[in-house]
């Protein structure tokens, strides 16, 4: 796949790629800003910021936002994670010109009216509450303190409701002016669209913009110390988390640790740990691993929900199949087939542009290039048994892992 890039002369980044068999175009704006980059005051801000960018600009109100692509058919969304921001769109061809225009006046002209602050604040406190009530996305933010403790990484995305309930105007403006930066901005185009007409199109607007620096200076995680915890709820099932930190964004073993936590637990139905909690013993519904690379380190994850009654049990099973990976080198059929497995998993998640378009955007900021696919192929083909086996032995030992659990009150 081919991807134009241009620099422009405030720092903003555009990248494109055409697919011309749709009639759709994917775009977006992704910023170097996320949960990580609030004090601990500002716990949250980000995320409302992100629901504040709906509500009104210097020259629309929030109902004229949310009806401007709609009204064509198009859809208009957002998204907070720990390290980005997103505001992206989907949208029928002859209407990019809109959804760029609009994408460019609530990313960067958002005023924050107060009355919306107060109509959004209960919003997100009702969001919340949501997530407290659902215990499978709960236990994953309880973890995420666990094993990030004292440090920004592990703070929740949504915040407190005390911080939440603090914020005003004035404190969104201080966030922006404190941490936007233009040469941490992407502007991601995927879609049946020329490189040429995009920047016809998306210049005049982006141009406008003056060029933004920021002093501020993301704090690096680097103490971990395992711990095991046990929570009661109000619950049926007992859910299970199990993780550790691991490698970061620009480690060169990534992709390698991408295939071994696939084959470990990954969203196959042949994973090892689905085929012996579930297949085997029927003792979850469901189980999956996963791995996710920060910028400066990285989590390695296996959550599960059993019967308490059956909670040690799955629990030795999980840990049981990490050793075998630890003390067992792959056969050469089982590593070709975890190799072909990774490899059509990757390249079915490239049909999907509108995921495309936000990985484009996200990995030229971080990298300041676009991983080729083939390459990372090639990374995946060359890795050895020997090498996974490695991998496994610094990477799945029990003892560095902590613990967390959800019992049934």
């Amino acid at each position: 796949m081919s991807y134009n890039i241009k620099e422009l002369p405030n720092g903003i980044r555009i990248v494109h790629q055409e697919v011309t068999h749709t009639r759709l175009i994917h775009c977006g704006f992704i910023l170097d800003i996320g949960s990580r980059d609030e004090t601990k005051e500002q716990e949250g801000i980000a995320h409302f910021w992100e629901h504040m960018a709906f509500k009104g600009t210097k020259k629309r109100k929030a109902f004229h936002i949310l009806n401007r692509l709609d009204s064509v058919g198009g859809e208009l969304n957002a998204y907070t994670t720990k390290e980005k921001i997103c505001f992206y769109s989907t949208i029928l061809k002859e209407h990019f010109n809109k959804a760029a225009e609009l994408l460019c006046d609530i990313t960067f002209n958002s005023v924050f009216p107060e009355k919306q602050i107060e109509r959004e604040r209960h919003v997100i406190l009702e969001e919340m509450a949501m997530y407290r009530d659902s215990p499978e996305d709960a236990i994953q933010d309880d973890f995420d303190a666990q094993i990030f403790e004292n440090h920004a990484l592990g703070r929740n995305i949504l915040g407190r409701e005390e911080t939440v309930s603090s914020f005003a105007q004035q404190d969104f403006f201080d966030f922006l002016s404190s941490r936007l930066d233009t040469s941490k901005i992407i502007f991601s185009v995927v879609g049946n669209i020329s490189f040429s007409k995009v920047l016809k199109q998306v210049e005049k607007y982006l141009l406008e913009i003056p060029i933004k620096k920021r002093l501020y200076i993301r704090s690096s995680f680097s103490s971990y110390k395992p711990t095991v915890k046990t929570i009661e709820k109000d619950i049926s099932q007992s859910l299970c988390a199990i993780g550790k930190p691991s490698l970061d964004l620009y480690h060169k073993d990534r992709f390698k640790l991408h295939l071994l936590n696939n084959i470990l637990g990954g969203p196959s139905m042949n994973s090892r740990l689905n085929l012996a909690l579930r297949e085997k013993h029927g003792y979850v519904y469901s189980v999956e691993s996963t791995y996710q690379s920060y910028t400066d380190t990285g989590f390695l994850g296996i959550f599960y929900g059993t019967e308490p009654k059956n909670a040690n049990k799955a629990k030795k099973l999980v840990l049981k199949e990490m050793e075998k990976l630890r003390t067992q080198k792959l056969g050469t059929m089982q590593l070709h087939m975890a190799k072909e497995q990774a490899i059509g998993q990757m390249a079915m998640a490239e049909e999907n542009h509108a995921a495309l378009m936000l990985v484009l955007g996200k990995t030229l900021l971080d990298k300041g290039k676009i991983d080729d696919l083939d390459t990372i192929f090639g990374i995946i083909q060359q890795t050895t048994a020997e090498q996974l086996q490695d991998l496994a032995n610094e990477q799945l030992a029990a003892e560095e892992f902590s613990y967390l659990t959800y019992l049934p009150k």
